[in-house]
């Protein structure tokens, strides 16, 4: 069973791996898109949060400290999903769409996080192919 939490840590983190990536490579336009939700100045906001989001990932894909790595994922998720995909505040259709299938993505990814912070704090210990137990067991 060790190598099927191995594969799902490596599939969720690629999401945010990829995330990270863009927020490095499209910092630009993705600060402007953050300032126009009122988070300024963008580009420290953007540069910031992609370097939370690349740590967090990494953590739970090596299994080091992998429960403080799903914490920081949460914790980056919850207030991301409100704060920049407030789907309820667009007028437009096709922009509430879109904002409601952020929301929802990021509401998703937040909760298998706090599931598998739950599971790396509690049986952190007892699941194989990670560098370290857990931070807060």
């Amino acid at each position: 069973m060790d190598i099927v939490i191995l594969i799902g840590r490596i599939l969720f983190g690629a999401i945010f791996f990829g995330g990270a990536i863009g927020h490095f490579t499209q910092t630009a336009s993705m600060a402007q898109y953050t300032e126009s939700k009122g988070i300024k100045p963008g580009r420290p906001a953007v540069l910031l949060s992609g370097a939370w989001m690349l740590i967090g990932a990494a953590l739970v894909v090596v299994g080091a400290w992998a429960d403080l790595g799903a914490l920081m994922l949460a914790v980056f998720l919850l207030p991301t999903a409100v704060i920049m995909h407030g789907f309820w505040k667009e007028q437009d259709p096709e922009a509430k769409t879109g904002e409601q299938l952020h929301f929802n993505k990021d509401l998703s990814l937040a909760g298998a996080a706090l599931a598998l912070f739950g599971l790396f704090a509690t049986f952190g210990d007892q699941i194989g192919l990670q560098l370290t137990g857990p931070l807060f067991g």
